[in-house]
């Protein structure tokens, strides 16, 4: 496991782990997340979100916000994301992210093989949010802010049953999207979503 804090002769190093959530729905912000945690205040049972369940997540969710030293959450909107692609859009909420932090950290560790300019050292690690528990702890704080706030979308913009599926393209999202078309938070530029605009004309 990499540590969170590094300590040289010189100074004390804080290492941020960082995580986005929502790059593959067809409607929705994409969220990132960016978390140092507290050697002092250790949480257990931090992972890859995707293998926990929502309850669990829900419970380590707020032990994070508790317990970490230094926590924040970004995003990249819809419009961001068709307007930039959303590896850019990404990067973008992973930035903001890191810039939101109350403690500047000398390093930042992301999941993944691609790494925003944060302004300080970066690695990218594929599979990072199993292997690192800041990773772990930013994977749960961006897809619980993203599912809380598809739930806020499925309120004010009724029948595409975001508070379901979140945005991903299931086969009720496809049949809603031709029956409603797109609403304001589509990803216009998303290939489901491009193509039955196209259609509608």
């Amino acid at each position: 496991m990499r540590q969170t804090l590094l300590i040289t002769r010189d100074a004390v190093l804080w290492v941020a782990g960082v995580d986005e959530a929502g790059r593959g729905p067809l409607a929705g912000p994409v969220s990132a997340a960016a978390v140092i945690l507290d050697p002092a205040r250790p949480i257990a049972g931090l992972d890859d979100s995707k293998k926990l369940t929502p309850a669990r997540r829900a419970v380590l969710d707020r032990e994070i916000r508790e317990h970490a030293l230094a926590w924040s959450v970004a995003w990249a909107s819809a419009e961001e994301i068709d307007r930039l692609n959303i590896l850019q859009a990404s990067m973008l909420a992973m930035q903001r992210a890191v810039a939101a932090l109350t403690v500047r950290p000398t390093r930042v560790l992301v999941d993944g093989n691609r790494c925003p300019d944060v302004g300080c050292a970066a690695e990218a690690i594929v599979g990072g949010d199993g292997l690192v528990p800041s990773i772990g702890a930013a994977s749960i704080l961006a897809k619980v802010a993203r599912d809380r706030l598809m739930g806020d979308l499925d309120r004010a913009f009724p029948g595409y049953g975001f508070a379901g599926h979140k945005g991903y393209p299931t086969r009720a999202h496809i049949d809603a999207l031709r029956q409603l078309g797109p609403c304001p938070e589509h990803r216009r530029s998303f290939g489901p979503v491009r193509a039955l605009i196209h259609v509608m004309g």
